[in-house]
């Protein structure tokens, strides 16, 4: 449970940095983000993979890059469920997107060791 808590407050300041550094993504304060990042692992977890099963023979076609494009929808679904948080075009989600799913991996592999 403690690394559950140490891995979002972590996730939650690299978004600040994020935000900051990524022109189209506005978050207004670190509570913010504290959400952000539990909404985005909420939305990862139960969201995405339906997405990812309903747009399978899409995904096929396009050799897995419309991924992207739902790691992008993810992204502005936050957006919409979050107040004080705005995201602005294609590229800016995108590249929070990764970036946020590279962190997440990152802490995973070194909080999440037995």
């Amino acid at each position: 449970m403690i690394n559950f808590i140490i891995k979002y407050l972590i996730i939650a300041v690299l978004i600040m940095f994020g935000a900051k550094y990524i022109p189209g993504i506005k978050i207004n304060s670190f509570e913010t983000s504290i959400f952000v990042a539990l909404a985005m692992g909420f939305a990862n977890t139960f969201i995405k993979p339906i997405l990812t099963l309903i747009s399978f023979p899409i995904t096929i076609l396009t050799l897995g890059l419309f991924l992207l494009v739902i790691n992008v929808i993810m992204v502005y679904l936050v957006d919409y469920f979050i107040k004080g948080f705005s995201v602005h075009g294609f590229i800016p989600p995108l590249i929070f997107s990764f970036v946020l799913s590279f962190i997440s991996y990152v802490l995973g592999m070194l909080l999440d060791r037995d």
